[in-house]
């Protein structure tokens, strides 16, 4: 029986499922550079998720026994694929399941921001809310107002979608290329090949995109002196595109009207400037946290491992 070890505890549905065809070794803890090494010279696969990190050392000079590396998450920026592929291994990935979760986490961020929900449930929990008055917590409008999505993939299309047919309102969106969609021309979706017109246009902007070394950064205090000083920035994709920094300073001097923030640069470290911020709503790495969603993810995780050990193609290979 191949032995896999699996970083994190998964759905447990799934878990019976993996056990049933594998040994699995639950490790349910992050692992050091030289506990990578050594797992990697002990099962016949890993599978990683995104609190993992496989940089270039893990692989370095390394004659790995493991053959796979099946990731639990579709985002893979935290596996070094060039060096893992010079070791010869296989990568894939989770695609195609969480797309109407994650989507759904962004909208409910920006709901929160405009709404400002976030303060008025910490206010009301506080008992310092004194009762109903004209001017109590006012927000702003999401129906008919402007949306801006960066990375106009799957959970881009999808937020699209639920903002303009939920909320009516207008999209724009920058991507590598125009999408030729029908779903996207319908709703009339401008693309905007210059981000920073798009920036300017927006009341809403929410990023789709993926991580790594061409996004890293992406948000920086170009970006934000770019914005509406009504404007608010959605994050659910990955912390390091936005520079966490520049982001606080863009806030302290008005540039943007708050954030609504899913994913870390150096999660699950978060700058304290952030949590005392009122304008802003953190949330800890929840887009694709429904039972029914992590199920899936697992399932197409098994979907791989029984693909590769079986001499199949893979059906989600990467790099």
């Amino acid at each position: 029986m191949k032995k896999i070890l699996v970083t994190r505890a998964w759905p447990e549905s799934v878990e019976v499922l993996l056990k049933s065809r594998y040994e699995i070794t639950f490790r349910n803890a992050a692992l050091s550079t030289d506990e990578w090494r050594a797992a990697l010279q002990t099962y016949d696969a890993v599978c990683p998720c995104v609190a993992d990190r496989l940089d270039a050392s893990v692989f370095d000079n390394l004659k790995p026994h493991t053959q796979l590396i099946a990731n639990y998450g579709v985002g893979y920026n935290h596996i070094d694929i060039a060096a893992a592929t010079r070791c010869g291994l296989a990568v894939t990935n989770t695609p195609g399941v969480l797309t109407h979760a994650t989507a759904d986490l962004a909208m409910t961020l920006l709901l929160m921001l405009a709404r400002r929900a976030g303060e008025g449930e910490r206010q009301l929990r506080a008992g310092q809310w004194t009762g109903w008055y004209p001017t109590h917590l006012m927000g702003a409008m999401v129906t008919g107002a402007t949306l801006g999505i960066v990375g106009m993939g799957r959970i881009g299309q999808a937020m699209a979608h639920k903002a303009h047919y939920g909320f009516g309102m207008k999209i724009l969106y920058h991507s590598r290329h125009a999408v030729q969609d029908a779903e996207v021309q319908d709703m009339q979706a401008e693309f905007c090949g210059d981000l920073l017109d798009l920036l300017r246009r927006c009341d809403y902007v929410s990023l789709h995109c993926p991580g790594g070394a061409e996004t890293r950064h992406m948000f920086s205090s170009e970006k934000f002196r770019c914005m509406q000083k009504h404007a608010y920035l959605i994050n659910t994709s990955r912390g390091d595109v936005i520079d966490e920094q520049a982001l606080l300073a863009a806030l302290e001097a008005g540039q943007l009207a708050g954030a609504g923030l899913d994913v870390f640069e150096n999660e699950p470290q978060v700058p304290a400037a952030l949590c005392s911020r009122e304008d802003v709503v953190l949330l800890p790495h929840l887009g694709s946290a429904t039972l029914t969603t992590r199920t899936a993810m697992g399932m197409r995780v098994l979907r791989n491992l029984d693909a590769f050990f079986s001499g199949a193609a893979l059906p989600d290979k990467v790099g």
